[in-house]
């Protein structure tokens, strides 16, 4: 790498020779015209740099963590505390029941996100604690939010605001399932506030420091079998037992054609794991279908169903499909058996194909070559 002060020309002297002395006006006029030279090349420089746009920031955040420390947790008497788990399983009349026993008024039209956010402000009044507990999603700016998996990790009005210094403290990455109590938003906020964290991961806090990165862990061929068999009635996972048994920590394809039934296959898989294996966290994740396949995936299906459906845009599958990954990475790293079930990898990686900035290289099909890059890590994990 050149140094600056050789780029200058460097101003020699021959020995033994004599240096005419030019008039004063005419250095003066050198002079003038090498300052106004070098000048014009800064400017250029100010002029082409490209500035990019400050990010956007979101408005009425909570405070940080470390000016949350002095506010007083408030002492539960008589008031009964509230979980926000709970209260996302609860349905719309149950919520505006609840929301006419606090003595809320208005509560005609509002979401279910919003009916449960007003019944929380409410609480707050009559010193009511509060617990709440979500799966982190860590932002560019430093800050996260608690995402509920009720609503499939979508941004609501009732997630809740972890700040940066709680992320620093815990060392905190996407994907963590974190459990806690908050406090409602303050004058000028508009989102409530992780107080204090109770559990990571469904563990002890403390144990943070002890987990290992996903990254460093050895992959191990499959020794432990997840057995498929559940009642003498249900032939299809008899078979899969017979024909393809499956391992925990392997990884499978069902390639077949529309309609074949590989939805049910699903379903059944999902139902025998929950079932002979209950010490296992099972999440059936569902991208672009259709939203009463989704329905019927929840009703028929004991475990966490996520979805992104055929109206949403290709941003929201890959953040969804991003979410589930790494929650099933943090759990790993705690030593939790994860089985994630996926309908179907091809809408993923349409989804990260449309997302992918194009490098100009493109496969059979009008897939890019570097949009299959984030499909396979989410395969190969």
């Amino acid at each position: 790498m050149r140094k600056k002060y050789d780029t200058e020309e460097p101003m020699t002297e021959e020995k033994g020779a004599r240096r005419p002395t030019p008039s004063r006006k005419k250095t003066t006029k050198k002079a003038g015209k090498k300052v106004a030279k070098k000048t014009g090349k800064r400017i250029t420089k100010k002029t082409s740099k490209k500035t990019s746009p400050p990010p956007q920031k979101l408005e009425g955040l909570p405070k940080d963590v470390e000016e949350l420390d002095d506010i007083p947790v408030p002492v539960s008497g008589h008031v009964p505390e509230l979980h926000l788990s709970e209260m996302h399983k609860m349905t719309i009349s149950e919520l505006q029941t609840m929301a006419r026993d606090e003595g809320i008024a208005e509560i005609t039209g509002l979401k279910k996100q919003d009916l449960i956010f007003e019944i929380l402000k409410e609480r707050a009044k009559a010193s009511g604690v509060m617990y709440g507990e979500g799966v982190l999603e860590v932002l560019p700016d430093g800050f996260g939010f608690l995402r509920s998996p009720r609503y499939s990790y979508f941004p609501c009005a009732d997630d809740i605001y972890v700040s940066p210094s709680q992320i620093r403290r815990f060392g905190l990455t996407t994907g963590t399932v974190i459990q806690g109590q908050v406090r409602p938003p303050k004058e000028g906020e508009r989102y409530f506030a992780l107080l204090q964290v109770d559990a990571i991961n469904y563990e002890n806090p403390d144990k943070i420091h002890q987990k290992a990165v996903f990254d460093d862990l050895t992959p191990l061929y499959p020794d432990d079998r997840l057995r498929m068999e559940t009642e003498k009635d249900v032939n299809e996972t008899r078979t899969i037992d017979l024909i393809s048994p499956i391992g925990k920590g392997q990884r499978g394809l069902i390639v077949a054609p529309p309609r074949t039934g590989k939805t049910i296959i699903l379903q059944l898989i999902a139902n025998a794991i929950a079932t002979n294996h209950p010490e296992v966290d099972l999440m059936v994740l569902l991208i672009d279908e259709r939203p009463e396949e989704v329905t019927d995936m929840e009703r028929n299906v004991r475990g966490e169903v996520i979805s992104s459906t055929f109206d949403e845009p290709a941003s929201r599958h890959v953040q969804v499909a991003e979410m589930v990954i790494e929650k099933a990475r943090r759990l790993v790293e705690y030593g939790r058996d994860v089985v994630i079930l996926l309908d179907s990898i091809t809408r993923l990686g349409r989804a990260y194909n449309n997302e992918a900035p194009h490098s100009g290289r493109i496969l059979s099909g009008g897939v890019d070559a570097g949009a299959l890059q984030r499909p396979k890590r989410f395969f190969g994990a």
